[in-house]
């Protein structure tokens, strides 16, 4: 940059300078206008500083604020929970555990009980259930030697992921012809 840039540069800056402003903008709104609350409260009936009087004498309790930011921790609550977790664990208990859920799959072909179950062991899973009865019974009236519904039965489970450990029901609820199931 030469000297005569640097002229040019002066002569527009004070050009620039000599340029009448323009004035600032004035507030159309009168100096003691009401705000809106102030309208609100008096289309309501009371004055504006009536509604902050009620406002400021409002205190909350120390205690409500407190409780409200930090919340409260039921102990008792998460230990028996915890004591719930710990008996759920236990295999020995929930083999003893009464079923949640039973179903009865006599007089059913094997298609028809495959699909019955599938949509059972969901149903029972969507509730959170933990043990479930399938009643399949003996095969004493099955056509031929073999039972059908029981291998039937135990192939399921098998493959089925949502299905833990099974075993036979107790004689009061079925012998052999029921299998209770624990879900995963």
């Amino acid at each position: 940059m030469d000297f005569g840039d640097i002229l040019e540069q002066w002569d527009k800056e004070q050009k620039n300078k000599n340029k009448p402003k323009k004035e600032n903008q004035k507030s159309h709104k009168l100096a003691n206008a009401l705000s809106i609350d102030e309208k609100n409260a008096i289309k309501q009936g009371y004055s504006y500083e009536q509604v902050m009087q009620q406002d400021n004498e409002r205190r909350a309790n120390p205690m409500t604020v407190w409780l409200n930011r930090y919340g409260t921790v039921d102990k008792d609550k998460i230990a028996d929970e915890a004591e719930k977790e710990a008996l759920l664990s236990n295999r020995g208990y929930l083999k003893n555990l009464r079923p949640e859920a039973v179903i009865d799959l006599h007089g059913l072909t094997k298609d028809e009980a495959w699909q019955k179950l599938n949509g059972f062991v969901g149903e029972c899973k969507r509730k959170g259930l933990r043990k479930i009865l399938i009643v399949h019974g003996k095969g004493n009236h099955s056509h031929g030697s073999d039972p059908v519904l029981g291998p039937m039965v135990r192939l399921f489970i098998e493959q089925d992921s949502r299905l833990g450990s099974s075993g036979h029901a107790d004689r009061n609820n079925g012998g052999n012809g029921a299998t209770w199931v624990l879900l995963k």
